[in-house]
């Protein structure tokens, strides 16, 4: 599922951290793509793809193991049968709850994607003199000069997003499933009600969190330069200085992403978990 994420939504990804850090270099979308292509090439769409894959991965395996614990967690809270289906707004706590665990993972890996997204806009910008341009360099940057604490630079903002974040994210997901079922049982669903209730759980998410989003972006990447304000004090920096409206810059890239990359997620996840409980079965 997370694979399916990256592979499907990286070069929107890119696009959007770049232009919440950069605000200013970019007119929109199309310019966004534009210049990158004619500064980097192709691969520049891709850069960070190793360490996404490595987070989506991380992420999704974490989130989607404690989803299941997390929902017999609001199963003993409100009292019912360990085999009782929860209702759409107990599956959105669920999902909230587990996503805090992911957290613990996402975050370094998510730190080390955006600074290799936005490298070549940190020496444009002068903030740094010569950029690290793979994963390893990054990380090693990371080390030596903050330690391994230094991967969780950003962790409050990432935790802010995540855990609301997934209660709309699980919660848009299961209330379009329980449209497009309409009475027959969730599992019954084919691929394209799956994709369209993917993608709306993701469009939720990213809709209800995107200025906490904009807040990690900058504290993750703009820390390479030196010692950056934490939450509070970045988000009030932005608005101050920039407008409220900053920190919605690289909406229209993370919109497409969240429809079609959580889309894609949610394919896999439901078809790959069906397939591994029929091989269960079998033994």
């Amino acid at each position: 599922g997370g694979t399916a994420c990256v592979v499907t939504g990286q070069p929107f990804d890119t696009a959007k951290v770049k232009m919440q850090t950069f605000p200013n270099m970019y007119k929109g979308i199309v310019d966004c793509f534009v210049k990158t292509y004619k500064q980097v090439g192709f691969r520049g769409f891709y850069k960070g793809t190793t360490p996404a894959l490595v987070a989506n991965i991380a992420e999704n395996s974490v989130l989607f193991m404690c989803y299941g614990f997390c929902q017999q967690i609001v199963r003993r809270i409100v009292g019912v049968d360990r085999k009782t289906k929860l209702s759409d707004l107990q599956n959105a706590a669920a999902g909230s709850f587990a996503s805090a665990f992911a957290t613990l993972v996402l975050c370094p890996t998510e730190l080390v994607k955006c600074r290799l997204q936005a490298m070549h806009e940190m020496q444009l910008s002068g903030k740094i003199i010569q950029g690290h341009n793979t994963v390893w360099s990054v990380v090693k940057g990371v080390i030596q000069k903050d330690g391994p604490l230094g991967f969780y630079r950003g962790l409050s903002s990432t935790l802010l997003r995540e855990v609301p974040g997934y209660f709309f994210f699980f919660g848009g997901y299961e209330l379009s499933r329980t449209f497009f079922a309409s009475g027959r049982s969730k599992d019954e669903l084919g691929p394209i009600p799956l994709l369209l209730s993917g993608g709306f759980g993701g469009s939720c998410l990213w809709i209800a969190v995107y200025p906490v989003d904009c807040v990690k972006s900058r504290i993750q990447v703009l820390s390479m330069a030196g010692k950056q304000a934490g939450f509070m004090g970045t988000f009030v920096t932005v608005v101050r200085t920039e407008g409220v409206l900053a920190l919605y810059s690289g909406l229209k890239p993370t919109m497409i992403r969240a429809f079609l990359a959580n889309g894609a997620l949610f394919l896999a996840y439901e078809y790959s978990r069906k397939l591994m409980m029929k091989q269960m079965d079998s033994y």
